[in-house]
């Protein structure tokens, strides 16, 4: 229903996808005051210390709007922060966070929308910033625009430590 965080998890061409269950379990939400209902095609807005959480999924933020579509199932959420917060496991126990003034996840089509000003981290892979960062959870293509950078960290041997770097065998002038 709602990996807004893999979404958040948004962005590392190093195909990363959200925990596969987490789509499956319910969720939950947590808020100081909310208004709506969750009648077809309604909007309802969750105000105050607002915690959204599926599975391994948790997302924070000051306020969000849930859009429910014609079958009461939820179709979208925008959630707005200082920054607006997210985080998920992957498949294989990784933590990907997310974080920008606005996360915007469509449900259906499993796009997550992170602007202005979005980062995204996955644990011991890198990281990526941009001004306007869209990731698609169920291929994990993004797209980055807008002062991109994007960290790629080398791989960790098991013992820990990165990969040494060969020396060249270059001549040396």
């Amino acid at each position: 229903m709602f990996p807004l965080c893999a979404a958040i998890l948004l962005l590392l061409p190093l195909a990363v996808h959200a925990k596969t269950g987490d789509r499956n379990q319910p969720m939950t939400t947590s808020q100081s005051s909310v208004n709506g209902s969750q009648s077809p095609n309604t909007i309802t807005t969750l105000t105050g210390n607002v915690v959204v959480t599926q599975g391994s999924m948790k997302a924070k933020g000051d306020v969000a709007q849930v859009y429910l579509g014609a079958d009461a199932q939820v179709s979208r959420i925008v959630m707005k922060g200082h920054p607006a917060h997210i985080q998920q496991l992957d498949d294989n126990d990784h933590l990907m966070t997310g974080e920008a003034p606005t996360l915007d996840y469509d449900n259906v089509n499993g796009i997550v929308v992170l602007q202005p000003d979005a980062v995204v981290t996955e644990q011991s892979m890198g990281d990526a910033h941009a001004d306007k960062l869209t990731y698609n959870t169920q291929t994990a293509y993004f797209t980055g625009t807008g002062n991109v950078s994007v960290t790629y960290l080398p791989k960790q041997r098991q013992d820990g430590n990165a990969q040494p770097v060969p020396a060249s065998t270059a001549p040396q002038k």
